[in-house]
């Protein structure tokens, strides 16, 4: 039946059309914006994505500038600063972070500490301050940097004036009057410990002997004037009685600097000053005093170095690692997926074969036929054994997802070669999700790195090279006294686990080709 709805319009509804009502095709006003750079800018709007990437960057500039700006490397050690506490100049004058432990302890004990600041100025009792309970116990805090004190050294004739001539010229104390020798019953001490210059008494000889005035009375070693030959250079730099004093015989003595022995001469000095002038004089390696900021290891390395050099060390490696796995693995998944059938069987079942092989044995095989090659060496073949399969796998699921597309399908119809399909068409499609994966595999590689050197299966510990897992490993036994040997390497450690996991979510979301556009 005819509609006759529209059949009797009254003339005057009609009105005539203005062109500028009547919409046409526009041209696009926005500019076009290339595939890196859409994923970059969804990227940028995952703010814990960026935070992430903010630490990771922190992280990796940490392990590249600190080992090149550091005064000290992996291979130095020290046997005297050994478990030295961190220690930071902005708060030298705080009880935080400068290089001293609170102590509590008794007079006997307190007074040996306190002692060395009174002949040396050198004080081993934070600015000499301390409080005494109703227990008689002393609270104070001990400078670790300084609780060395005296040491004996043994030099040869001409590195003892050459010494002498250092305090000369820097006007920096280093050699005090010596005490021990085997003839002097009142100097009868510990005779290996040089910081007893003091008259002691009791079963071990450790009580202090005070004088009417509660001073210490010094046991220096003393030879009468005219009697000591002085051969050679003879520093002016002496404590109290160096133009001499009259003893009770009424005849002048002074104090002696050095006891002579068959290679040279042996002397008495403050281990501080005497760092310093090996170091910046004898060495001249660029250490000027001793300072660690992070503390130092059981064997007197310095954590900083070790640390940063130790992450510089697990980057390259695991970057490397994931590199080659990444190529390796998006090589032969992208095979697998795309030709299929038997191709894709034979080659499962290879991987299927290697990824059935405990990591563990891998390692432990590789060790026992290379156990004279280097350690990386069979590291780097254990991770790349087994590393690349995960890398296939996803490369695999990928070209099964896309591989009969339309735009596949379209290409092939014009002739398109087998090599452009997979690597124009079909590989971009995966990028995302391969790009993910190895961001997570990086810090993936670096845990397993540490835990196979924390564990002691893998010693990194060669030379200059040094792992986390290893400060950590050696930080272990010293927790309950000095667990800033762990604490550093173990932040670091969970800093960079945390930080790729919110980076490798926001590279996931950011290279998803199916939310390109979507938040615009």
């Amino acid at each position: 039946m005819e509609n006759t709805a529209y059949t009797n319009i009254p003339k005057e509804k009609f009105e005539f059309a203005d062109a500028r009502d009547i919409s046409h095709d526009k041209k696009l006003e926005t500019k076009p914006r290339s595939y890196m750079r859409d994923a970059f800018s969804r990227f940028c709007k995952n703010k814990g994505s960026v935070v992430g990437a903010c630490v990771i960057l922190f992280l990796v500039l940490f392990a590249i500038i600190v080992p090149f700006f550091t005064q000290y490397t992996v291979a130095y050690n020290d046997t005297y600063y050994v478990v030295t506490l961190p220690k930071n100049k902005m708060f030298a004058e705080t009880s935080f972070w400068d290089g001293c432990e609170a102590r509590v302890d008794g007079k006997l004990t307190f007074m040996y500490y306190y002692a060395m600041g009174q002949e040396t100025g050198h004080y081993a009792v934070k600015n000499q301050e301390f409080s005494v309970d109703e227990e008689d116990m002393y609270h104070y805090r001990l400078d670790s940097y300084h609780k060395t004190g005296m040491i004996y050294s043994n030099l040869t004739t001409q590195e003892y004036e050459n010494l002498m001539r250092y305090q000369d010229e820097t006007g920096r104390q280093v050699i005090y009057p010596t005490v021990r020798t085997a003839d002097r019953p009142e100097a009868q001490q510990d005779q290996n410990n040089a910081n007893y210059y003091y008259k002691t008494e009791g079963t071990n000889r450790t009580q202090i002997v005070y004088d009417e005035d509660g001073n210490v009375i010094p046991v220096y070693w003393t030879y009468e004037a005219g009697t000591e030959a002085t051969d050679g250079y003879t520093s002016k730099m002496r404590i109290e009685g160096e133009d001499g004093f009259v003893g009770e015989d009424g005849k002048t003595y002074y104090y002696m600097y050095a006891r002579r022995t068959s290679s040279g001469v042996e002397v008495r000095v403050n281990y501080y000053e005497y760092y310093i002038y090996y170091h910046s004089y004898v060495l001249q390696d660029g250490i000027t005093e001793p300072y660690f900021l992070f503390g130092t290891t059981g064997s007197g390395q310095d954590i900083l170095t070790c640390l940063a050099s130790g992450a510089r060390f697990s980057f390259i490696f695991a970057i490397v690692v994931a590199a080659v796995n990444l190529i390796f693995g998006a090589v032969y998944g992208s095979i697998e997926g795309y030709y299929g059938g038997k191709i894709d069987l034979v080659m499962e079942r290879v991987s299927d074969i290697l990824a059935s092989v405990p990591s563990m044995i891998v390692i432990t095989l590789l060790k026992l036929h290379m156990g004279g090659s280097s350690q990386i060496l069979v590291l780097f073949i254990a991770f790349f054994i087994t590393g690349w399969i995960s890398m296939a796998s996803r490369t695999r699921m990928q070209f099964y997802r896309y591989k009969n597309q339309e735009y596949v399908l379209a290409a092939r119809t014009l002739g398109a070669k087998d090599r452009r399909i997979i690597w124009k068409h079909i590989f971009p499609n995966a990028l995302g999700t391969l790009v993910t994966s190895c961001a997570l595999v990086i810090p993936s590689m670096i845990f397993s790195e540490t835990s196979l050197s924390y564990l002691g299966i893998i010693n990194l510990s060669t030379g200059n090279i040094t792992s986390v897992g290893t400060l950590i490993n050696a930080g272990q036994s010293y927790l309950a006294t000095a667990p800033y040997m762990s604490l550093f390497p173990s932040l670091f450690l969970v800093l960079l686990m945390l930080s790729f996991n919110l980076f490798g979510n926001g590279l996931r979301d950011a290279f998803n080709p199916s939310l390109r556009g979507s938040e615009d």
